[in-house]
């Protein structure tokens, strides 16, 4: 079992940067493929960007060349670094980590956009 605690969100203006940390409670973070999740209000989740356990990365067309994610697999986290942030990117932002059938999921922290 792993739990995954995220941080790091708040109220920023348009334009502004966030980063996002998530926190994994052992070891089994490095072998998951790991991830993040929105979902506004009123919407479905979506996925925001993934990493797998071997580092390569992908990301949704919304956010591609804005959002960065990462991984340190020393210290069981990672990290979406959000640049030019937009009000629709507004939303509860959850971590996940993925391994065979195996499905973790934070508790979500949430990210507003707003002037």
């Amino acid at each position: 079992q792993v739990q995954l605690v995220e941080s790091g969100g708040g109220l920023v203006q348009p334009g502004e940067s966030l980063r996002l940390s998530c926190a994994a409670s052992n070891w089994i973070f490095r072998i998951l493929a790991m991830g993040w999740f929105r979902q506004a209000p009123g919407k479905s989740r979506e996925l925001v960007a993934v990493i797998s356990s071997g580092g390569n990365t992908n990301y949704s067309d919304s956010v591609k060349g804005r959002f960065t994610i990462s991984r340190d697999n020393a210290k069981n986290m990672v990290y979406l670094q959000m640049n030019s942030l937009k009000p629709e990117d507004t939303a509860v932002y959850y971590c996940n980590g993925k391994v065979g059938r195996a499905d973790y999921w934070g508790q979500g922290t949430q990210v507003t956009v707003s002037s």
